[in-house]
């Protein structure tokens, strides 16, 4: 065990940990936050999508002992206050989830994608996309929530999407 000093969403949190635990556990477990979802374990879904110093990363397989204090951890939960981020609202809008179990890696990567690239293509999304799975195939619908979160973050003047 070990003491790791991360900031999550903003807030400093010290937690006692085995230095191989992955940051997915740590979040969960030890910070409390649930929104990170566990899927396959082995980074090839997508579910455990969290920001590392604005980059998406794989939680699953990201021990905790990779990342250092001065990092910046986002999850979903980090993402806005309730559902105001662009992103959340034009989810909402086009109704994209079934079982929602993916859609928070769904989000964290879209927050990404729109935040390198303000107007993406269709090519743009799925490159940025491809590494999140839904088992429910709501692509279509992702891929329409991405486009109206431009719009939105476009017309607010906005580019980060709050």
């Amino acid at each position: 065990m070990a003491k790791y000093n991360l900031s999550v969403n903003g807030k400093k949190y010290t937690v006692d940990a085995d230095p191989d635990t992955p940051l997915l556990w740590v979040i969960r477990d030890y910070v409390g936050l649930k929104g990170t979802k566990f899927g396959c374990g082995m980074a090839l879904c997508g579910a455990c999508t969290v920001h590392l110093d604005g980059q998406p990363i794989r939680s699953c397989s990201t021990p905790v002992s990779t990342v250092k204090a001065t990092n910046k951890i986002t999850t979903i939960e980090g993402i806005s206050n309730n559902t105001d981020h662009a992103v959340q609202k034009a989810w909402i809008e086009a109704q994209v989830p079934q079982c929602g179990y993916c859609q928070s890696g769904q989000i964290m990567s879209a927050v990404a994608l729109l935040k390198t690239n303000p107007n993406p293509s269709d090519s743009d999304i799925d490159e940025a996309m491809s590494g999140n799975i839904c088992r429910c195939g709501t692509y279509p619908r992702i891929r329409k929530a991405i486009h109206r979160a431009a719009e939105l973050m476009k017309d607010s003047g906005n580019t980060t999407g709050r």
